[in-house]
């Protein structure tokens, strides 16, 4: 797994410094866009940790970002939540800048055969 928090926070300093207000859900978009598979995380969160494994577990590298380790994660979790249509925030998995959706979407997608497909397209998984 590649996590973000560092990285994250550097982009957070340096989005400071040009704009005092970034909208959440810019942020969200250009951060998932930014690698082949991509989780919002709380780093406290049992279910975020299954979806972690589930991803490593077949070989792939997902960059994380845990938001309860960044000065502005409610923000983003409250842009999660209205991406998502309310309910829970994280985790949030997006594949090749996609939207999956929550742990219930990513498991139904792995059950039915349609994950590998879209790790596949995104570049995540060679096999």
């Amino acid at each position: 797994m590649h996590y973000q928090a560092e990285l994250y926070g550097n982009y957070y300093a340096s989005t400071v410094r040009q704009s005092a207000a970034v909208d959440p859900l810019e942020r969200v978009v250009r951060l998932a866009s930014g690698s082949a598979v991509v989780i919002f995380s709380l780093s406290t969160c049992c279910m975020c940790h299954a979806v972690k494994r589930l991803f490593c577990g077949m070989g792939v590298n997902p960059t994380v970002y845990e938001l309860d380790q960044d000065p502005r994660g409610k923000e983003i979790e409250r842009a999660l939540m209205r991406l998502l249509g309310g309910g829970s925030s994280v985790p949030v998995v997006f594949i090749g800048g996609k939207l999956v959706g929550a742990m219930d979407r990513v498991m139904a997608s792995h059950i039915n055969g349609t994950l590998v497909p879209l790790l596949k397209e995104a570049g995540a998984l060679w096999l």
